[in-house]
């Protein structure tokens, strides 16, 4: 069976887990912990790099971070994971879901001015498939209507809008490190980065659970005390050291992702040019990290029956989200706004191929293959 994901490992990881396991402090902001955060901010070129047990964890430090109150109103594709909405539900707040564009499967910037009120708080653009959404736009109406931009950047790490790290031109940037990421930190994790300067301080007391313990540690305060809301969004040094293993090899993982995403896009050309199937569309603008690759079909009817073709050849494959819109809880806690044109579309279109690190070229061949015999 090609299994649809394997967790990336590259040999690395032993070590640094063995040294966290040895190491007189397993508990958070240990010595991998602060090697990740030098790491990021020098990658990405944020103003805070914060590690969490999730990328669930850094949207719910998100809403805290940005204030969400009950009765605000927050703008984001229904076609995301349930973590999106979840975590500005949790403070109160009212989800507002527009239209994807088809091509990328991120939210349509041409939707969400009409979709603002005086009560939204935050534009949450998600990156699908590590393919950047059109932020110049999302930002122009941020400053327009003094919105807050929080990035859902879980599948972007190593991708790029315009040259810039995703994650990078809002004020705030969330990525997960779950196992079915690029990188991982031993099967959950997550990252939360800061852009606006503003912001950096209370970050570190929310993560701190409403203490400045940051600032004592650093020696800029005698004791510390209770100052604001939190809660502990400290992941352990186990996670920091495992994803800490990964980072050494970060450009090659990206590198290997690539060209397994590069030989499935070349060789299932001519089934997009017969009109059979449509292959994901990259705006000029972006580079991705080959997080995912997907075609899709003619209807639900035709990507099931795919699905179950390739089963039956030990290939493993999976759809993605099904429209949080549809959900029973969207109908107390989000609405729809404008016409639904493509997310439930597209959706059911949608069929993931495997995509991992150590996919070799005689797997991805057997796939491909596969795929062929289907649409002969």
């Amino acid at each position: 069976m090609i299994e649809f994901n394997r967790k990336p490992y590259t040999g690395n990881e032993d070590q640094y887990i063995l040294e966290a396991l040895q190491s007189p402090k397993m508990s958070g902001d240990g010595t991998f912990t602060k090697h990740c955060h030098q790491w990021f901010q020098q990658q990405l070129g944020c103003a805070k790099a914060l590690l969490t047990p999730s990328c669930t964890h850094s949207l719910e430090m998100a809403a805290l971070l940005i204030n969400v109150q009950p009765g605000d109103e927050i703008i984001m594709p229904s076609y995301t994971f349930v973590s999106t909405a979840n975590a500005f539900v949790l403070r109160g707040a009212k989800i507002v879901f527009v239209d994807v564009r088809p091509d990328t499967m991120n939210i349509d910037e041409q939707r969400i001015e009409a979709a603002i009120t005086e009560r939204t708080k935050a534009i949450v653009p998600v990156h699908y498939a590590g393919v950047g959404c059109e932020m110049d736009t999302i930002m122009e109406l941020a400053e327009k209507h003094d919105l807050f931009v929080i990035e859902d950047a879980a599948q972007g790490m190593m991708s790029t809008y315009k040259g810039k790290p995703l994650g990078t031109l809002g004020h705030i940037g969330c990525f997960s490190f779950h196992d079915t990421k690029n990188y991982t930190s031993g099967g959950e994790g997550g990252l939360l980065i800061v852009n606006d300067e503003n912001l950096v301080e209370r970050a570190e007391i929310l993560r701190e659970k409403g203490t400045n313990r940051s600032k004592f540690l650093r020696g800029a305060i005698d004791k510390y005390t209770w100052v604001d809301v939190g809660s502990s969004f400290l992941p352990g040094e186990l996670q920091a050291a495992y994803l800490w293993g990964q980072l050494q090899q970060a450009d090659t993982i990206n590198k290997q992702r690539r060209q397994s995403w590069q030989h499935y896009y070349d060789r299932l050309q001519d089934l997009q040019q017969q009109g059979r199937v449509e292959l994901p569309q990259v705006p000029d603008n972006c580079v991705h990290n080959a997080h995912i690759f997907y075609l899709k079909a003619a209807d639900i009817d035709e990507r099931s029956a795919l699905i179950e073709h390739l089963k039956a050849r030990d290939i493993a494959t999976a759809f993605h989200y099904i429209p949080l819109h549809s959900a029973p809880s969207a109908h107390t806690h989000a609405r729809f706004h404008g016409d639904d044109r493509f997310t439930t579309q597209e959706s059911e279109r949608l069929i993931r191929l495997p995509m991992w690190y150590g996919l070799s070229h005689d797997q991805r061949e057997h796939i491909i293959n596969a795929i062929y015999e289907f649409y002969a």
